[in-house]
């Protein structure tokens, strides 16, 4: 079971773009994001530059001065795309600041895909407490929660005790400093020719034809690339899902379920531990998640909660993509 501390966790993201033109209109969204936007407004802020960023938190009182008094409260900024501007901007600017900058933008996402996580979690446990009495439309959402988090395929012949241990494994958030610690790592800052391409912050691979090719592909490895995202967003929800169904973090999810049994803190440092395939750099880039966190303090992240007031849409104006596949 989650405790109510994590229950309080959910995510936002990251780009670099400020305008602080406001305009609201309507925004397709997705069914498990409308559970979350029912109850507040959105408004769409088109932006341009760091400083419009500044200009916008510095209006909703979201700064370092407040993180720093103790403040973690964080509002639903949600960042739409990382424009090619951010890479040559954020070269410009101090180091301090582009961290800042980063951390600000991505945890309201992170934050954010644990409330998508939370949601289903509440519900599985619901259903799970009265599995004998489902009624055909909760067998069938049990079923396709066992689908999304592969504990089983289509036409596999899995007992109902198997799914309900495997599901309260794997359906759990993960905690904000180890996502902000390894996207940080991953994406350089947001920075990397990936990031700007495809929206990607963790590194994730793909096999498929839109996948992003590296620009020395290791043939032993075969036609690989990197996963291509529609926003930040839904890189995160994707890394959040594969760290709760890829084999090569079982190590991970049985870590946080024995936690979460002896009723002990579940922190990004001590998950970062079983983390040493994501890497082919091993116990090296453990150490580096740890460093990260050390240095900049992303320990008090997993204190972060997102504020039930307005919701934010960070949207880059347009402009010609400078990096090229």
């Amino acid at each position: 079971m989650i405790n109510a501390a994590v229950l309080v966790l959910a995510v936002g993201f990251l780009l670099l773009f400020s305008g602080c033109s406001e305009v609201k209109e309507e925004r397709k969204t997705s069914n498990a994001d409308k559970i979350i936007e029912a109850a507040v407004q959105n408004r769409i802020v088109y932006t341009s530059s760091i400083a419009d960023i500044n200009t916008l938190f510095s209006d909703i009182n979201y700064t370092m001065k407040h993180w720093n008094e103790g403040v973690r409260e964080i509002p639903r900024v949600y960042i739409t795309d990382i424009s090619s501007r951010w890479q040559s901007q954020s070269q410009k600017i101090e180091v301090k600041t582009k961290k800042a900058i980063f951390f600000q933008l991505t945890i309201p996402l992170v934050l954010h895909a644990n409330e998508l996580l939370i949601a289903e979690r509440k519900k599985f446990d619901t259903l799970g407490k009265r599995v004998q009495r489902l009624n055909h439309d909760e067998e069938v959402w049990l079923n396709k929660l066992a689908l999304k988090y592969k504990v089983m395929k289509k036409d596999d012949n899995v007992t109902l005790d198997q799914k309900l241990d495997l599901l309260n494994e794997r359906v759990d958030v993960i905690p904000p400093s180890l996502a902000l610690a390894q996207a940080a790592e991953e994406s350089g800052w947001g920075a990397s020719r990936f990031a700007i391409l495809g929206n990607s912050l963790f590194g994730q691979w793909a096999f498929s034809k839109d996948a992003m090719r590296p620009k020395q592909q290791r043939k032993e490895l075969g036609d690989y690339g990197l996963a291509r995202f529609n926003t930040p967003q839904d890189a995160v929800n994707a890394y959040m899902l594969n760290l709760n169904t890829h084999r090569a973090y079982r190590k991970m999810r049985q870590r946080r379920s024995l936690l979460r049994s002896e009723s002990k803190n579940v922190s990004g440092h001590e998950l970062a531990k079983t983390l040493d395939k994501y890497s082919e750099r091993g116990q090296a880039y453990v150490d580096s998640l740890h460093a990260m966190m050390r240095i900049n303090h992303l320990g008090e992240a997993d204190k972060a909660y997102l504020w039930n007031k307005e919701i934010i849409y960070l949207t880059p104006l347009k402009d010609k993509k400078q990096v090229t596949e």
